[in-house]
This record gives structure tokens, sequence and C-alpha cells, in this order.
């Protein structure tokens, strides 16, 4: 692979990129989940509730401020490294990221302090509302950066004019052919990553012995919500992938991994492929899983990735691995709330302790799924940065390799500090575990009466635990 400016380009920004998604991935989930705790704070009157919020509150406030401060980054790249795409494309897509900016960001921005550091002051019902608003905020930013994504992969409502794209439609721009289906794809994704981020950190309380009545309750709510969601998503992923077959015929050839079309198709689990050659070297497979997930029929022809000019073909390695990753875990998912609903039936959710373990492993699987199916769709556009319209060769800037090198040590330089970082600060707020003390619920949901120590989020000492551990 030769390092030229195009391919140092593209390597950067896969690279922040992959990085700034997993924290608004975990926002999104968590913002979502700290409205509903609260919110049931308040219907109950229970201080579980209240202390789950604050206790995730940490997490959430830290992954916000990492997002931000990364997601800025994409913007100063599109000008330094795809200055050709800002040039072509930027009558769209500045306008899309704008409106996220203005409608969004300054949403979760504003009523962030409230959230933060506001209970005492403003009351806890108005704090619901500023809770709720950064929720909904997440949420919209989600929706226009899913509109001006999905519009990179299916365009519409635009017309080049002059070596330029130009909007004739924006009605088409934002609602483009795949982005009503796309966005619940990711929202749901994000959901599921704040759910097993919630299990994995109870079902480890359990298994210490620490924090039991939060960690019981934590460990049943993610699961609850990931019982639903994981439905939901396997509904959602076929839709989406009959979408993807119309419109971007490429990616999901690469994604089945069959260089010819084959009927009655075994579902690849590993292959060697040759691009060269346009062959696999090595291939393994479940027998007719393919052409059943494919076409929902044993007998049905699966496409190759010859149907396909070499010129216009994604790289078939990446996307077929980027999928099953995304695929396979969701399936770990899927077979991991069948066992959580099995042991619940039995009263042994909370004792079994090598299912605690196992959902202590998959904490972190919404992120690494959600990463999968990222690589999935963005690799599997290429050679194209928008579908069709403007080849990703042709949208870098005139920059020479060693500049864009240079710049790419500095972000991974700093993007490291900024993760370990986290880690540190994470693991210290995890390993200190909720506060343990009583809360007091009488008359805290009047204004003005809340107590102090139920109104500070980022100062808590670690409880004396029985048996003297911290």
């Amino acid at each position: 692979m030769t390092l030229d400016a195009v391919t140092l380009s593209r390597i950067q920004f896969a690279f922040t990129v992959s990085f700034h998604i997993v924290f608004p991935t975990m926002s999104i989930g968590l913002a979502l989940f700290l409205a509903l705790m609260e919110g049931q704070w308040l219907r109950t009157g229970d201080a579980l509730y209240l202390s789950i919020y604050k206790f995730w509150l940490q997490i959430f406030a830290m992954a916000f401020g990492v997002g931000v401060v990364t997601g800025i980054v994409l913007s100063f790249e599109f000008g330094t490294n795809f200055a050709a795409f800002g040039q072509k494309a930027g009558p769209i897509i500045g306008p899309l990221i704008g409106l996220e900016v203005l409608t969004s960001f300054f949403l979760e921005a504003g009523f962030l302090g409230i959230m933060l550091f506001g209970m005492n002051r403003v009351g806890p019902r108005l704090h619901f509302l500023a809770t709720c608003l950064v929720a909904v905020g997440t949420i919209q930013s989600a929706s226009w950066i899913l509109s001006a994504n999905s519009w990179m992969q299916t365009p519409d409502g635009v017309a080049s004019i002059g070596g330029r794209l130009e909007v004739t439609d924006w009605r088409r721009v934002i609602f483009n052919p795949s982005y009503l289906y796309r966005l619940p794809h990711m929202l749901i994704a994000a959901y599921l990553t704040g759910s097993f981020l919630v299990a994995g950190i109870g079902a480890y309380y359990l298994r210490q012995g620490r924090h039991v009545a939060f960690a019981r309750k934590t460990l049943s709510l993610g699961l609850t919500f990931a019982t639903v969601l994981i439905a939901a998503q396997v509904f959602l992923g076929d839709i989406l992938a009959g979408v993807v077959a119309v419109h971007q015929p490429p990616k999901i050839q690469a994604i089945e991994g069959n260089w010819d079309d084959v009927r009655r198709a075994p579902y690849q689990l590993i292959i060697v492929p040759d691009a060269a050659g346009e062959r696999n070297h090595y291939q393994l497979g479940v027998p007719l899983l393919g052409s059943l997930l494919v076409t929902h029929s044993v007998d049905g022809l699966v496409p190759g990735l010859k149907r396909t000019p070499a010129a216009e073909r994604p790289p078939m390695a990446p996307v077929f691995y980027a999928f099953r990753l995304m695929y396979l875990i969701g399936t770990g998912m899927f077979v991991v709330v069948c066992i959580a609903m099995w042991l619940r039936v039995h009263a042994r959710l909370y004792s079994t302790r090598w299912f605690l373990s196992l959902m202590v492993a998959m904490t972190p699987a919404g992120l690494l799924a959600t990463l999968g199916g990222w690589y999935t769709a963005e690799i599997g556009r290429q050679p194209y940065v928008v579908y069709g319209l403007l080849r990703t060769a042709d949208a870098v800037s005139p920059v020479a390799p060693q500049a864009v090198l240079g710049t790419f040590v500095v972000l991974a330089t700093a993007y490291a500090l900024f993760l370990t970082g986290f880690l540190a600060l994470s693991g210290r707020a995890i390993q200190r575990g909720p506060s343990d003390e009583p809360l007091t619920v009488s008359g805290s949901l009047k204004r003005g009466t809340m107590p102090p120590a139920q109104g500070v989020y980022f100062t808590q000492q670690p409880a004396v635990e029985v048996g003297g551990e911290t």
C-alpha cells in the first residue's frame, strides 16, 4: 500500500472518527437512561433511582466532554484533508452541520450545566426538564449527523452545476433514501450500548458483593432495556440491509464475501479474498444460511462482487469482517438477553456467577458493534465519498503526504492522552462506586428543600462496606 496523501488522509480520518464515535454513542445512550432514572425518582420518591442517576451522570459528563473535543477535530479535517469535498459538496454538508450545531449542540450545551450542577439551584422538576432537554439534544444531534452521512451514502435532491453539487430539493436531501432506516438503527445501537454499559457495571458490583441494591437494579434495568432493543434492532437491521441492497449493491456483495453469484449460498464466516484474482483462497461458511438471510429463501441467489466493475468495488475483506464483527456481537447480545430472561424466570439472575462474569465481559459490546457497523457503512461506500457522485481520491486536499503524517502523529498522541484520562477517571468512579449514604427523600421534591448531599455529583466519598472494604 502506497502511503500517499489520499491513503494517509483516509487513515487519519478513519482513526479520528473511530475514536470520536465511541463517545457520542455513549452520550446518546446514557442521556436517555439518565432522564428515565430521574423521572422514576420524581415519580416514586425512591432514593435508589437518584443514586443511579448521580453515578451515571459522572460517566456521561466525561463522555460528553471528550465527544465534543474530538468532534471539533473532524470539522477541521474537512478543510485540511478534504478541501475538494468541501468545495464540491459544501452547499449540502455545510448547512446540515450548521443546523446540527444550532438546534442540537446549543441545546445540549445550554442545559448541561443545569444538569450537572443545578439541582440545588433550580429544583428537581426543572432539573428533570434540563436532563430531558439534553437527552432530546443528543437525539437531534444524531438526526442531523445521520442525515448528512446518509446523504453521502444515498445522495438525492442535488444536481451537478459547474463541478459543484447544488441543492434542488432540501426535503429529498434531508430525507434521502436511507436516512429513515439508518437513523433508528443508529439510535438503537446507542441505547443498546448504554444498556450493556449499565448492566455490565451492575454485574461487576454483584460479582464483588458491593453496592448490592444499586447493582441489582442497574443489572435488571439494563437487561430489560436490552431485551426490547435487541429485538427491534434485528427487525430494523434486516430492513436496512434490503435498502442497502437496492441503493448500494456492491456493499452487500462485499458483505457476503462471494465473487460469483451463488444460489443456495452459505453464510461465510471466514474468507481469504484475492482481489486481483477475483476469488477466495479460502472460505468457511454455514450451508444455505447466506441465501436464507439475504433472500429469505434457502434457494435464493446471493449476488457476487464480480457484478460490479473493478473500479467501483469496495475492498472486500474490511467490509466483510467489519460486518461480521457487528453481526456476531449483535447475535451475542441476543443470546445474552435470552439467557437473562431464563435466569430471571428461575430467580437466578443475580446469583449465577458465570452469567455475571459474562455480563462484565459484554460491557463494551455495544461500542464494538457500533464500530463494526460504522466501518461497514463507510468502507463499503468506497471508492466514493459521496456515493456515485464524488470519488474519495477527488475529494482530498492537495497537500504533501509528510504534512498529513505529521498531523496524524500529533492527533494520535493527543487522542491517546484523552483516552488515558477518560479511562482513568471513569475507572476511578467505577472503583469508588455509588454513594451508599442514605438519601433523604422527604420534602425533597419541593423547590429549595433538596438536601445538599443530593445536589452534589462529583464529590462523593467512598462508602465503608461490611467487612471494612472501601
